[in-house]
């Protein structure tokens, strides 16, 4: 069965010429004219991924991003004809995956897409689940477990902490981090979005009763700690 996709952008040309490529590439492709639209369409019947523009009428694009992730960790890229640290960095705070500045090419969304889905499907069966502390991670199961209860985790989130987890209490650094969630080179503006996606992991596990943190090592990266131990 094909991956459904929904994506908002209030310009029917860009609406058309992205569904078309997408479609031509294999996904199931339904297009709004705004995020509230394609908001209350995901509420009843969810997608695989969404892909919204931040500059839409009504809710902007950033809006409805963060009001799906309080109820999905579906991935969602965000379109952006700003090309401005605080657009990316915003994205990526309120749960975005990956993101494209307009103009680009439309071949470059399909690679894009197909690169997030390789993420969530790549080959995790193969590997084994991994105990640190209170926390059982599977990579199969695709949750992360504190007191036999999901943590809820997003895509992203989700490879972050499992990156950690691999490494144990051992510190990993940021541009590693970088390469292996994001494969994005380290530059300031990643760095921090890093940094933002450990305090979203932070704050998910300390809510969820974890003894279990996420420690920075000063000018390195991060590593995990048992606070029992």
């Amino acid at each position: 069965m094909a991956k459904k996709i929904y994506l908002a952008d209030d310009e029917q040309d860009i609406r058309e010429i992205l569904t078309e490529f997408l479609s031509n590439a294999g996904y199931e492709v339904i297009a709004y004219k705004n995020g509230d639209t394609l908001f209350s369409a995901f509420q009843e019947k969810p997608c695989d991924l969404v892909i919204l523009d931040i500059m839409m009428p009504g809710s902007d694009g950033l809006s409805i991003c963060k009001k799906l992730r309080t109820i999905s960790s579906v991935p969602i890229i965000i379109l952006t004809a700003k090309d401005s640290e605080s657009d990316h960095m915003k994205g990526f705070m309120y749960g975005g995956d990956d993101y494209l500045i307009k103009p680009f090419s439309p071949s470059l969304l399909v690679v894009r897409v197909n690169a997030l889905f390789r993420r969530v499907e790549m080959n995790i069966p193969v590997k084994a689940d991994i105990s640190f502390g209170d926390v059982c991670f599977s990579w199969e199961k695709h949750n992360a477990i504190v007191k036999e209860h999901d943590i809820g985790l997003t895509m992203t989130e989700f490879s972050l902490l499992g990156c950690l987890m691999e490494h144990g209490g051992t510190a990993i650094p940021r541009n590693e981090i970088l390469d292996k969630v994001w494969g994005i080179d380290s530059t300031e503006i990643e760095t921090r979005v890093v940094d933002e996606t450990v305090r979203r992991v932070r704050q998910k596990m300390k809510t969820a009763g974890s003894k279990v943190r996420i420690s920075a090592v000063w000018g390195y990266g991060y590593k995990l700690e048992d606070c029992n131990e």
